[in-house]
């Protein structure tokens, strides 16, 4: 098992993001299970829109998108509101990230399982903070 961030997945849907590590990552995916905070198919959902309006999807790109997303097998989360406001913020805080990027490095912390990333900063913080990261 290993955490998987939003940046994996926008790299297997973007030419332009794509990288051998992201498509082992997929691979190493049909293998094993993934597991992901609850936030996680919110922002990859964001993300899909935000490329749409951008222009570098089209409508017809969505459905097919959608159902790749929702065959990963990515165990969601749940975040309790205590978690996020005391765990999950302070090492926001700790490690100058967002809290969604907070999310995944505590979660990999926590089930003591790696992280898969793209994210060079995410990446590089969650190395110094002692989280394994998938190799690129």
């Amino acid at each position: 098992m290993f955490v998987v961030d939003a940046s994996v997945v926008l790299a297997w849907v973007f030419d332009d993001e794509s990288s051998p590590s992201a498509d082992r990552i997929l691979d190493r995916l049909g293998e094993e299970a993934g597991v992901a905070p609850a936030h996680w198919p919110l922002e990859v959902a964001n993300a899909l829109r935000t490329a749409e309006r951008r222009g570098r999807l089209s409508g017809v790109d969505i459905p097919r998108l959608q159902a790749l997303v929702a065959r990963l097998p990515v165990e969601i989360v749940p975040v309790e509101l205590s978690t996020a406001v005391y765990s999950v913020l302070e090492l926001a805080r700790a490690h100058d990230l967002s809290a969604y990027d907070a999310a995944y490095l505590g979660l990999a912390a926590w089930r003591q399982v790696p992280l898969a990333t793209v994210d060079a900063r995410l990446r590089a913080v969650s190395v110094g903070a002692g989280v394994t990261v998938l190799d690129e």
